[in-house]
């Protein structure tokens, strides 16, 4: 059974994410789920306008 949980490296300037850091802070949150909360909502976004994403549509080859 797959995990439910994805493990994804990023690569991001280290500035950019100190900063990003200190305002995911601010929200309560730690820097991960501060990204999961804007993907959440850029998905969100995504799907208002256009409809949702057909899950036939997307791609399973993320490694594990």
């Amino acid at each position: 059974m797959k995990d439910k949980l994805l493990r994804y490296t990023l690569r991001v300037d280290r500035l950019l994410f100190r900063k990003f850091r200190y305002l995911a802070e601010l929200e309560g949150r730690s820097a991960n789920r501060e990204i999961e909360q804007m993907m959440k909502k850029r998905v969100a976004a995504y799907e208002k306008e256009n409809g949702s994403i057909p899950l036939e549509d997307l791609r399973d080859d993320i490694e594990e």
